[in-house]
């Protein structure tokens, strides 16, 4: 009885993956990109609403990263991790609905909207990644977050599919044009988000810890002294300073090639039909490749399946920097769906194992600190570089400093022997 409580509450939590993946499944990587240089960004030239769409994610990033230690230290002292993730999603989900209604043209309003979806989709997460220490032992950590993220890449696939063929065959669904599709594609994507939240709303207890009586304000005020503290233990501790500064570094570059690749084929002039496609074969990719990569950490270490995740990047990049045809991005994105979802699972479980199981929510807030003031350096990198170069091609190549000096500084990171 007690394991089938146990696997309930490890299904509850890791369907939360398959609940906000949508979000950077259909909006982020898919639908966001094209509309906002076609539809929001008709007749502005491409490194204009590339440079656009840079700067919004990275501002996005900024403000994350900056509430970041905030979010965990209220968290964990107000024993709210369940309740900030259900406020967050919410709000995100009211923002992706709001991209619905915004008009052609307004290019600055759904910036702002998709701003502060990504925003509290990556808040969400914060919590989420936080609860992992609580619903299993340290033996399963590789396990169940490689299970969270095949799910999230199997549901964002399920429902990116269903948004693509909406589509492409509009009429099929009664809707008069491809235009509506994607208005209405990110209705669904709002709908789906909140309803497979519930389970873990339902069935995932709020960790025990000791409850704070002091306000929010108050904690608030007090986030620097915890930051001050927690950064004397990373020092501490080789170990997590290493891989810290590792995965400051190359989650970037991860988060960049996820958030703008559909933009960067559409800047070499790729059809965006081709261009959602790819996305898919990553997806379908991503699921099955991030739970062997979990199953292969347990016999190996997730360090060296991260470095070859990493290394599998590295080739991308500079594939990326030599494609000129559609079959060359669908090549690309094929290899890219089989690292990356092992790569962010992983990093996710080797964090876990490395920091006090109590103040989960505090280090996990400032693991996405970390995390999101780097992925305010990837989009800008890409921005700059295609203003400077006029060259989208060149521009993906700067994202290579991120990746090769994360996986330098993980070689450094000592692990436990597999099991």
């Amino acid at each position: 009885m007690q394991n089938n409580c146990m696997n309930k509450k490890i299904f509850s939590w890791a369907i939360y993956d398959w609940a906000n993946s949508v979000f950077y499944t259909t909006v982020l990587a898919g639908f966001f990109p094209v509309f906002f240089k076609q539809y929001w960004n008709a007749g502005v030239p491409a490194t204009i609403s590339t440079e656009r769409l840079g700067v919004c994610a990275a501002i996005s990033g900024f403000v994350l990263a900056v509430m970041s230690p905030t979010l965990g230290v209220v968290a964990d002292k107000k024993r709210m991790k369940k309740k900030l993730l259900f406020y967050t999603m919410v709000i995100g989900v009211i923002c992706t609905i709001g991209l619905f209604f915004v008009p052609q043209g307004d290019w600055l309003s759904a910036a702002i909207l998709y701003g502060c979806g990504l925003y509290m989709v990556s808040s969400s997460s914060v919590f989420y990644d936080s609860l992992l220490v609580s619903v299993c032992r340290e033996d399963q950590y590789e396990f169940v977050s490689s299970l969270g993220y095949s799910l999230g890449y199997l549901g964002g696939g399920v429902l990116f599919s269903i948004n693509v063929l909406m589509t492409l065959k509009p009429d099929l669904f009664g809707i008069p044009d491809a235009a509506t599709a994607v208005r209405l594609s990110f209705l669904t994507v709002a709908v789906w988000w909140f309803i497979f939240t519930i389970p873990l709303m339902k069935n995932v207890p709020e960790p025990e810890s000791e409850v704070s009586n002091k306000k929010i304000v108050e904690l608030t005020a007090e986030t620097v002294k915890e930051l001050i503290h927690i950064f004397k233990e990373i020092f501490q501790n080789k170990n997590l300073f290493y891989f810290i500064v590792a995965y400051w570094f190359y989650i970037d570059g991860v988060f960049t090639v996820m958030s703008m690749a559909v933009d960067f084929g559409l800047s070499l002039g790729l059809e965006s039909a081709d261009l959602l496609k790819a996305l898919l074969i990553t997806q379908f990719v991503g699921f099955p490749s991030a739970f062997v990569f979990g199953m292969m950490a347990r016999k190996f270490s997730s360090r060296l399946m991260i470095l070859i995740g990493l290394a599998i990047y590295v080739g991308c990049i500079v594939g990326a920097s030599q494609i000129s045809e559609a079959w060359h991005f669908y090549a690309l994105a094929t290899v890219i769906g089989l690292s990356q979802g092992g790569v962010q699972a992983l990093s996710r479980a080797l964090f876990a194992h490395l920091i006090p199981p109590n103040k989960s929510g505090e280090y996990f807030g400032f693991f996405n600190m970390l995390g999101r003031f780097a992925s305010v350096l990837g989009p800008l990198l890409v921005a700059f570089s295609a203003g400077f170069t006029n060259d989208s091609r060149k521009s993906i190549l700067s994202l290579l400093i991120l990746i090769i000096t994360g996986a330098f500084f993980l070689l450094k990171v000592r692990t436990k022997p597999a099991h």
